[in-house]
């Protein structure tokens, strides 16, 4: 069976018989990988703790015949997951951002650079704790529909391209639309969450950050709001999240 190395982040991982797992990964040169990790259960295995959700990790492993690819090796690159879990708002925002790169992956070995690079970079963010989780969360969340052909226009009227800003949003519409424009559907929007919006989507980190706790209640609704849209369903991770 030919052997490959890859970097990769941990999406989740589910059990398989008394000792293994199944661990499904995104990888930076082979996109959404699944792959078995034989006795990752038992205490004694050498890289159990490496395999958890959020874990950045080098990797090689065997391809297999099926769909199942099999980890042979595991060292850690960044331990970004067990950094995240002693803390109940990053954990629960790392986990609708691992949930988001999983469903934004639909192929499986589909190369994805730039998400990967955006989930990694999230991820590192979130364990250093210098940043909010929910900002850092819908930022992720934001950059990631835009690179994966789903992003939100913030500036101009979506449908007739009137410069803004516009307090109104369209989710089915893809964004921002004037008065004259305004669907059935559309929400209204305070200009300072649109502004916060388009903070996060570019990396306005001072901005963002002097907002008040209500702008970003409102937009983080229109983020989890555009989001499901996209993906046709719910997050199982966004209930966890509104709850924290």
């Amino acid at each position: 069976m030919p052997v490959y190395r890859d970097e990769g982040v941990v999406l989740r991982t589910t059990p398989l018989g008394e000792a293994d797992r199944i661990v499904t990964l995104f990888t930076r040169r082979n996109g959404r990988v699944r792959a078995v990790a034989k006795g990752v259960r038992r205490t004694s295995s050498r890289f159990g703790a490496r395999l958890e959700p959020a874990m950045y990790v080098d990797l090689q492993l065997h391809q297999g015949r099926s769909s199942l690819d099999t980890v042979t090796q595991a060292d850690l690159l960044g331990p970004y997951g067990a950094l995240i879990a002693s803390d109940y708002g990053r954990f629960s925002a790392a986990a609708v951002m691992l949930e988001t790169a999983e469903r934004l992956t639909s192929e499986e070995r589909q190369p994805a650079l730039r998400l990967f690079l955006l989930l990694v970079g999230g991820l590192r963010t979130l364990a250093a704790g210098e940043r909010p989780a929910p900002l850092v969360m819908d930022a992720f969340l934001l950059r990631a529909l835009a690179v994966s052909g789903y992003g939100m226009a913030l500036d101009d009227c979506v449908l007739c391209g009137e410069p803004g800003p516009h307090p109104c949003v369209s989710v089915a519409g893809g964004g921002v639309v004037c008065q004259r424009c305004r669907p059935p559907g559309s929400a209204s929007a305070s200009l300072a969450a649109v502004r916060l919006l388009a903070d996060l989507l570019h990396g306005d980190w001072a901005g963002a950050e002097a907002t008040d706790a209500r702008t970003r209640r409102e937009a983080a609704g229109i983020v989890a709001a555009y989001l499901q849209w996209h993906l046709e369903r719910g997050l199982r991770a966004l209930p966890h999240l509104e709850r924290a």
